[in-house]
């Protein structure tokens, strides 16, 4: 899958992935063939940060 680099638009696309899905980011990544420290570090520059417990960016 190739996401978007748009942070924001990324936050949104995989918030909805994640909570449609009910998978963890881990999950989505592996199915997805998207790398995961990639995913936490474009979002962490913008402030986001990923909640393991609730599943989500915040």
């Amino acid at each position: 899958m190739s996401l978007p680099n748009d942070p924001m638009i990324l936050f949104s696309l995989i918030n909805t992935k994640l909570r449609d899905s009910g998978e963890t980011l881990t999950e989505f990544c592996k199915a997805n063939d998207v790398d995961m420290e990639s995913v936490l570090a474009k979002m962490k520059a913008v402030g986001y940060i990923y909640d393991e417990d609730k599943r989500r960016f915040r």
